[in-house]
């Protein structure tokens, strides 16, 4: 598997795209970063143009992007603007790919989240006619949409991989698939074993962090639930990109201890 890293919870300049971390990550050995295109899109052309120039000499590609949607905009319920999403992903999908991104993770919870007493039936049509337009514009640049499941403390549709796997399959489209992010997962005692039923062509990347704190992994015996996931991405045969997405103290040695965590786990 590759192993890469997010950036954007780990940011400390005011763009929030964590890009000052790129040079550390590369030299610790991580294969690519994943960087947050919601923020990459707040910037401006010249802005976006050093930042993409960074990546380019850098020796680590940014191979993912997540963060799709600002919080700003509404995806689902009456005020569903489905004409500023379209003009939105065309301009987010050009960037992407300009940075060299094969995977968009579309998690985007405040954007998607289905307003009160609106049904969430209707919010998932929504979600998947999104999806639907959204795909051969993706397609474009060679990239595919993964669906990220999350907690519902950060929204409340498509919370589990079983669901995010139903939403793919509604879209029906070959760069639409799913992503599962092990600290979501734990978030709401999801059982691995539907990734291991389901994900065989439906999984596309995954995401990891430590649930306590969603900080890096360190040691294999500091979450009981660390050995079935891994054991539930085999048993799908899945040999993509894992990314770690996680919050953390002292970088460098948090970063250079989460990935050989990871290179000794995960392969």
């Amino acid at each position: 598997m590759r192993i890469g890293c997010c950036t954007n919870m780990i940011a400390g300049r005011a763009d929030k795209t964590g890009v000052e971390h790129i040079g550390l990550l590369a030299g610790l050995g991580y294969d690519y970063v994943e960087l947050p295109i919601a923020d990459i899109m707040a910037l401006d052309e010249q802005s976006f143009l050093q930042i993409a120039q960074m990546v380019k000499d850098s020796a680590i590609a940014c191979e993912c992007c997540n963060n799709f949607f600002p919080a700003s905009m509404r995806l689902t319920g009456p005020e569903a603007d489905f004409d500023a999403a379209m003009g939105y992903v065309g301009r987010a999908a050009a960037r992407a790919g300009a940075l060299g991104a094969k995977i968009i993770v579309f998690g985007s919870g405040p954007a998607k989240k289905v307003p009160e007493g609106f049904p969430k039936e209707e919010a998932f049509h929504q979600l998947a006619r999104l999806l639907s337009e959204l795909s051969p514009v993706a397609a474009e640049y060679g990239i595919t949409l993964a669906i990220e499941p999350l907690r519902l403390e950060e929204c409340n549709i498509i919370n589990t991989f079983r669901e995010g796997c139903a939403l793919s399959d509604a879209v029906n489209k070959e760069n639409v698939k799913v992503l599962v992010d092990y600290f979501h997962l734990s978030g709401v005692k999801e059982d691995p074993a539907h990734i291991a039923s389901l994900g065989e062509g439906r999984l596309v990347h995954v995401h990891f962090a430590r649930p306590e704190g969603r900080r890096f992994p360190a040691d294999i015996g500091e979450d009981a639930g660390y050995q079935p996931f891994i054991q539930a991405l085999q048993s799908a045969h899945y040999q993509g990109r894992v990314s770690i997405e996680a919050y953390a103290g002292a970088i460098g040695e948090e970063a250079a201890a989460g990935l050989r965590f990871m290179r000794s786990h995960f392969g």
